[in-house]
């Protein structure tokens, strides 16, 4: 069989990384399948069971030398993914064979396999996320200042900034980075808990000695470098977990889907453009086209991880008594697929962030067609103040925005309030503050202090704290 001829999963062949790819490869989970025997056995010996230092040395030394097509033709034979390893193992470190897996079922394993895997995936997505939230602080800097048409229910409203807009992306991503780290802190293993969480076999190997047993768990964890452990599992940690794992990285694509859909939008009117590669092609048949692909991938890749935390609440809420199998197929599935395509969006993430395109012509020309209707209260204000009759203005000025609005609406034209303003006596003693009252910066409130304050008080001390690790670049594969 070629290469073409079965399925291949695009999250490894077009989207994630292969940094990403490679924490959920197989050499990672058995690696840590090696070390967890490993660590075991060596925590036995110190405690005192009958286990020899040449033993342990063996272990060591072939920890890394996987025989995967062994480890599958025992896996043939047994039908057991674990136990297969567990022989392949024990065939190339035979003195040690007699004491791999002493004491353990196999979610010792893969559940502690699995957490030290999800944590490393988490580390790589936060470093991510943390880049990401560095270019768009540059750019809310930027563009902080640059009065925009705001929409509210996609309809014009009053005017932000291109910076405040971004902000809003920005600050999406901060609440997400922040939940993210306080997962990473609260990481624990599922420790040493035997085949229903009872440590029974534990506690039989050093003859009823549950000091011993619990000194066991600390040193394993330890050599596994974490610290906590989850207080009681039953032959699984609690599913629970994943849940919460799924729902921080479900957090990460709600707040990419915000963006790439606001992308799209404004691609679409012409004001701000993802990155576009001179050899790029839009559309196979409208050669003229620049379709916003990467955003539109953000979008579909975040559809899917969203809709992921639902499946982990059902594998959580069917967990019957101490376990059951039908989790496994289902996270092995799932919870890798969840973090490469996360990956990949914030790949894409970054790679827009780094080359955003801005037309602040087009943007101003957008704020000119709707500025006038806006300025309506400010000129009727302005007048008054001049010493007009505020009812006669309402009136005169409602009568002229109506007979604009149909100039735009019915005959295509432009906004000409303002040259209608100008021709009408009643405004005479503002004609010649037009220009100032309808000065866009006037009417973005405190938005470019907004963007400092946010930048300043939040952003800054987050992206100091981790300045070695803003050195990341968005890779899109294809």
């Amino acid at each position: 069989m070629s290469d073409y001829d079965a399925y291949e999963n695009p999250l490894i062949t077009r989207y994630a990384s292969a940094e990403m790819a490679a924490a959920f490869s197989e050499k990672k989970r058995i690696g840590l399948f090696r070390r967890l025997w490993t660590a075991l056995a060596e925590s036995q010996r110190e405690l005192g069971l009958n286990i020899g230092a040449e033993q342990i040395d063996e272990l060591k030394k072939r920890v890394d030398d996987i025989d995967f097509a062994r480890a599958a033709e025992w896996e043939k034979k047994t039908r057991h993914d674990v136990m297969a390893h567990v022989h392949a193992y024990g065939e190339q470190a035979p003195s040690a064979r007699p004491i791999i897996h002493l004491g353990a079922t196999s979610c010792f394993v893969t559940d502690n396999a699995d957490i030290l895997i999800y944590r490393d995936a988490l580390n790589i997505i936060r470093k991510k996320v943390l880049n990401v939230i560095n270019n768009l602080k540059k750019f809310a800097l930027k563009y902080k200042g640059l009065p925009t048409l705001g929409f509210t229910h996609l309809q014009p409203a009053q005017l932000t900034t291109v910076g405040k807009r971004a902000s809003l992306w920005l600050y999406d991503l901060y609440l997400d980075y922040n939940d993210i780290e306080a997962l990473i802190g609260g990481f624990m293993l599922r420790g040493v808990k035997g085949t229903t969480g009872t440590q029974a076999s534990f506690v039989a190997l050093f003859d009823g000695d549950g000091e011993k047993v619990r000194e066991l768990e600390r040193r394993v964890v330890q050599k596994m470098g974490l610290d906590k452990v989850f207080s009681v599992t039953g032959q699984t940690y609690s599913r629970k977990f994943d849940y919460k794992i799924l729902a921080a990285l479900s957090q990460i694509a709600q707040s990419a889907s915000k963006f790439s859909g606001d992308m799209r939008l404004l691609q679409h009117m012409k004001e701000i453009e993802e990155p576009f590669e001179k050899s790029q092609i839009g559309s196979s048949a409208m050669a003229y086209k620049r379709n916003p692909m990467r955003s539109e991938r953000i979008t579909s890749l975040s559809r899917f991880v969203i809709s992921l935390p639902q499946n982990a609440a059902f594998t959580a809420a069917t967990q019957w008594l101490e376990r059951t199998l039908d989790d496994s197929a289902n996270r092995r599935i799932v919870m890798g697929q969840a973090f490469l395509a996360v990956d990949g969006i914030l790949e894409i993430f970054l790679n827009i962030t780094e080359n955003l395109c801005v037309y602040e012509k087009i943007i101003k020309k957008h704020i000119d067609a709707e500025l006038p209707f806006m300025a309506t209260e400010e000129i009727l204000m302005e007048c008054v103040k001049a010493g007009g009759d505020r009812q006669e203005l309402h009136e005169k000025i409602r009568v002229l925005s109506m007979e604009s609005a149909k100039n735009v609406k019915q005959e295509g034209g432009e906004n000409d309030l303002v040259d209608r303003i100008k021709k009408e006596k009643a405004f005479a003693p503002i004609h010649a503050r037009l220009g100032e009252i309808l000065d866009a910066k006037r009417f973005i409130g405190r938005a470019e202090k907004q963007v400092e304050e946010l930048i300043d008080g939040e952003i800054e001390p987050l992206l100091s704290a981790h300045s070695d690790e803003l050195d990341l670049r968005g890779n899109v594969k294809c």
